[in-house]
């Protein structure tokens, strides 16, 4: 199940570009996000040589004139992570993946000022531009990212007295929710509005045939942790990433 969630993780936050080394997937986006560019060595083959691999992946990414990045996850070779810290990568973003097995006997949301779309609108990039600093160039490769992908998805904004306040994505595939892109505005922190759109994306989730949630998130960002202890989200691994800067 856990490297079906991880599937399920990649398709959901789709890259522009996947090329396929030996069972690797290396994944290209113009710099937005590690996510969506960096390899994933979910699928190695027994006979692989690690270190001509990781040298094949570094004179692609420098080609494409990204910084080399791997995501770490409990599917890859165990040396791999050790042979990237002798080479002089950096870890990154420890982070826990987390799953609510069952949606069954969820409270409803008590606030009503909610907006979803199933296609991502300017609107809704402008409010997550506002609330995080997100710059144009970013804004239209996730334009790309999100408008080409097959994946069903529900782009919420959660208003109070008309101001957005919070947004998030949700993204159904397989029975399973993904939480995407939740972001509370910094003034707006503390009031329960992340739960209250959390709660929204769950019974919208629910109603189209979700059973089951998952979500990512980066172990020192405390708030949010609380927030899914209380949603009785359970972690079931963690990943990191590891990072280099190699001069083309």
């Amino acid at each position: 199940m856990h490297k079906r969630i991880e599937e399920l993780t990649l398709n959901a936050w789709p890259a522009l570009q996947t090329l396929t080394q030996q069972g690797w997937l290396l994944r290209f986006a113009d710099g937005y996000t590690k996510r969506s560019n960096s390899i994933q060595a979910l699928y190695t083959e027994s006979s692989i040589d690690l270190n001509s691999q990781i040298e094949q992946c570094e004179r692609l990414y420098v080609k494409a004139g990204l910084d080399v990045v791997f995501k770490i996850t409990p599917f890859n070779p165990q040396e791999l992570d050790p042979i990237l810290e002798s080479r002089g990568y950096t870890l990154l973003d420890p982070t826990s993946l987390r799953v609510l097995a069952h949606l069954d006997d969820m409270e409803s949301p008590s606030h009503k000022e909610v907006q979803i779309e199933d296609k991502l609108t300017d609107e809704w990039l402008d409010v997550l531009a506002d609330l995080t600093g997100i710059s144009e160039k970013n804004k239209a490769v996730k334009r790309k990212l999100f408008n080409y992908s097959v994946i069903q998805y529900g782009f919420f904004i959660l208003y109070h007295r008309t101001e957005p306040v919070a947004c998030g994505i949700g993204a159904l595939e397989q029975g399973y929710v993904g939480i995407y892109d939740l972001v509370t505005a910094p003034a707006c922190r503390n009031r329960g509005y992340g739960k209250q759109l959390m709660l929204h994306i769950l019974h919208w989730a629910k109603k189209h045939g979700a059973t089951s949630s998952y979500l990512q998130v980066v172990q020192n960002n405390f708030a949010a942790s609380r927030l899914y202890d209380r949603l009785q989200y359970k972690e079931i691994y963690s990943y990191w990433y590891r990072y280099k800067h190699i001069e083309g």
